[in-house]
């Protein structure tokens, strides 16, 4: 009898693992589709446009003060599938569109790379003076980097977009950073997912020991700029 009520709840517990994947799976369909959905779509791509144009006007307005070009690269993108799911599992949060819509601030990026770490500041400050662009949140890793060594200024941004006849505010996020700083966000990236955990330890070392040479780089090149300009 025993043996009997252990199979029964032993079967019990092999479907119920079986029904929680399978709605586990059906909400990540949904949730695929959702962000693949032409309003989703729409939204994102007209609020990326909107910044871009944006962070193109706030160059000119610079480059007529300084005599330089101060954004030299930006792009805009919508946060792949896969990516929004990595993050929702990390926030122990449910493959739903509406949560991911609230938790999620990078759903809707763009990145400037500017010339100097000054110039950043310059650009976040004719941003938040923008009137159809609210700044929600300030994350500044450049005066207080990631313990990775990860060095940006996020903005989780609102921006005003005409839809249907109406204004929608559209969250987004702006993240600012000089081209050292680019250049060691993008390598990390690339070998977080090469790192195994005997290695781990030492690579994060090494990635952090290259942030401060970094940063110290951007620093440097500051001052030479600042005494070309007094002269």
């Amino acid at each position: 009898m025993n043996s009997y009520i252990t199979v029964r709840n032993s079967q019990r517990l092999i479907y119920r693992r079986i029904e929680d994947e399978r709605q586990k799976l059906k909400k990540q369909e949904l949730l695929k589709n959702m962000l693949a959905g032409s309003e989703f779509s729409l939204k994102g791509n007209c609020a990326i446009s909107l910044l871009l144009t944006k962070l193109d006007i706030i160059n000119t307005i610079l480059m007529m003060e300084s005599g330089r070009s101060v954004i030299q690269q930006k792009t805009g993108r919508l946060k792949e599938y896969d990516s929004v799911c990595k993050k929702l599992e990390k926030k122990g949060l449910d493959f739903d569109f509406a949560i991911a819509l609230e938790k999620i601030n990078d759903l809707i990026g763009v990145r400037a790379v500017c010339a100097y770490v000054d110039d950043i500041y310059r650009v976040a400050d004719l941003i938040e003076k923008q009137k159809d662009i609210k700044i929600i949140k300030k994350k500044d890793y450049i005066r207080e980097p990631k313990k990775s060594g990860y060095q940006s200024l996020h903005l989780i941004l609102e921006v005003a977009i005409a839809f249907q006849n109406e204004t929608q505010w559209i969250k987004i996020e702006l993240q600012l950073r000089t081209a050292a700083m680019d250049y060691w966000a993008n390598l990390d990236h690339q070998l977080r997912y090469k790192r195994g955990r005997k290695e781990a330890h030492v690579i994060d070392e090494e990635l952090q020991q290259c942030a401060a040479v970094i940063s110290s780089l951007d620093q440097k090149m500051l001052k030479i700029r600042k005494k070309i300009d007094k002269i």
